[in-house]
C-alpha cells in the first residue's frame, strides 16, 4: 500500500491540514451520482459525477455510486486505478477530491475558475493539464469551444469538464475495449484523451474550410454581409489558435520526459501520433488565420473599387446634368433678350423714345437679332451650346 494511503487510514495526513489552512474549507460531503428525491426539498441540481470507475489490469472491477465509496475502495485496491469524470463540478466536490489525492490548491483553484489557457504542470507526482476542446456547429456554422482539466497522478485520474466537448465517455469506452492498453495506467488515459481532444479538431478544421470556400465565393459576389462573416471566423480562428499553439510545446514537454519518467514505449509511439496531429492542425489554423487575413484585405479592395465606380458614376451623371444645364440656360439667356426688348417697347406709354419713329420696328428687331446672335456665339464659343 502506499504511502499516500497509508497516511489517509491513519486519519493524520500532513497534505490534509496544509490544505484546510490553505483554502480554510471544512471538509464537503459526498455527492452521489444520481440525484436523491426530497420531497421536502427543493428541486435538487444534476448530479456532476458524470461517472467514476475503478480499474485492476486494464479491467474495470468497480462503479462506485459516490466519492466516498470511490476512495474507500481505491484503499482496498493497491494495484487498483481510479477515473472520476466531473462537469462543471461544485466547489465543494474539488475541495474534497483535493483533500483524498493531494492536488495542490493551485491546480484545483484553476479548475474551479476555468477559462484557463491551454497548460501542463506538474506538481510533485501529479500532472495537471487544461485542455480546449472544439466542436463545430453545423446549423449556425460556428466553433465551440469547450474546457476541459485533467488531474493524472499515480493511481488516479480525474477530469473536470467546462462545456458539452469533448466526449469523455466515448474516450472511456474506447480504453475498456483495449485492457492492454489501459492496464498501462493514469498515463495511457491521458493520452487517450489527449488524441480524442485533438481528433475533435478534424472536423472543425473541415467546417472552416468550407466557410473560407464559402466566403470566397461571398466576396467576389458583392455580399454587403460578408465582412461581417469574416469578422465573426477571424475571431473564431484567434480561439483555436489559443487551443491548439500550445498543445505543441506541452506535448514535446511530455516527450521530453519519456526517459525520465520511464513512460511505455507503445505510449511514447501513441503520443508523438498525437504530437504529429497537433502540429499539423496548428499549421492548418495558422493558415486559416492568414486566408482571413488576405480575404479581409481583398474585399476591402472590391468595396473600395465598388465605391470608386459609384463615385465615378455619379460624378459622370452630375457632368451630364451640369452640361444640360449649360444647354437650358443658354438658350433661356437668348430668348430673354428678345423678350426684354418686346416687353419694353409693349408697354402702353404716350411718351416713350422712338415710338413714332418710322425706322423703330426694324430698329427694335435688328437689336433682337443682333443680341440673340452675339450670346449665341459667346454660349457657343464656351461650348455651352
Amino acid at each position: 500500500m502506499s504511502e499516500r494511503r497509508a497516511g489517509k487510514n491513519s486519519g493524520n495526513s500532513p497534505r490534509k491540514s496544509v490544505w484546510r489552512r490553505a483554502l480554510n474549507q471544512p471538509p464537503a460531503p459526498d455527492r452521489h451520482l444520481e440525484p436523491r428525491a426530497e420531497p421536502s426539498a427543493p428541486e435538487p441540481e444534476p448530479p456532476s459525477i458524470v461517472q467514476a470507475a475503478l480499474y485492476r489490469d486494464g479491467v474495470r472491477v468497480s462503479s462506485p455510486a459516490t466519492l466516498a465509496d470511490t476512495f474507500r475502495e481505491l484503499r482496498e485496491q493497491p494495484s487498483g486505478m481510479a477515473w472520476i469524470g466531473l462537469a462543471r463540478p461544485p466547489e465543494s466536490e474539488l475541495l474534497s477530491l483535493a483533500e483524498e489525492f493531494d492536488l495542490h490548491p493551485l491546480a484545483v483553484e484553476d479548475a474551479m475558475e476555468a477559462h484557463q489557457r491551454p497548460k501542463l504542470e506538474r506538481y510533485g507526482d501529479t500532472l495537471f493539464v487544461v485542455l480546449r476542446a472544439a466542436r463545430y456547429l453545423d446549423a449556425p456554422e460556428e466553433v465551440d469551444f469547450g474546457e476541459l482539466h485533467v488531474f493524472v497522478g499515480p493511481d488516479f485520474v480525474i477530469t473536470v469538464r467546462h462545456g458539452a466537448a469533448p466526449d469523455l465517455s466515448a474516450v472511456r469506452h474506447r480504453m475498456e475495449k483495449t485492457p492492454e492498453l489501459l492496464k498501462l495506467g493514469p498515463e495511457a488515459v491521458l493520452y487517450a484523451i489527449l488524441d480524442a481532444v485533438v481528433d475533435g479538431y478534424a472536423p472543425v478544421v473541415a467546417g472552416v474550410q468550407n466557410d473560407i470556400d464559402e466566403i470566397e465565393t461571398e466576396v467576389f459576389r458583392g455580399d454587403p454581409e460578408v465582412s461581417r462573416r469574416i469578422y465573426e471566423l477571424s475571431r473564431e480562428m484567434v480561439e483555436f489558435q489559443r487551443a491548439t499553439r500550445p498543445l505543441v510545446s506541452m506535448l514535446h514537454a511530455l516527450m521530453a520526459g519519456f526517459a525520465k519518467y520511464g513512460t511505455d514505449e507503445e505510449l511514447q509511439r501513441y503520443l508523438r501520433d498525437v504530437a504529429d496531429h497537433v502540429t499539423h492542425t496548428s499549421e492548418r489554423v495558422d493558415g486559416f488565420r492568414q486566408a482571413l487575413t488576405d480575404i479581409l484585405t481583398v474585399n476591402a479592395t472590391l468595396v473600395t473599387q465598388q465605391q470608386n465606380a459609384e463615385m465615378r458614376a455619379l460624378t459622370e451623371a452630375g457632368f451630364e446634368q451640369n452640361e444640360e444645364i449649360k444647354k437650358i440656360s443658354s438658350w433661356a439667356a437668348i430668348l430673354f433678350a428678345p423678350t426684354l426688348v418686346g416687353t419694353i417697347y409693349g408697354m402702353n406709354f404716350d411718351h416713350m423714345p422712338e415710338l413714332h419713329w418710322v425706322l423703330g420696328y426694324p430698329f427694335a428687331m435688328l437689336l433682337m437679332a443682333g443680341v440673340c446672335t452675339s450670346l449665341y456665339i459667346i454660349f457657343k464659343r464656351r461650348d455651352w451650346l
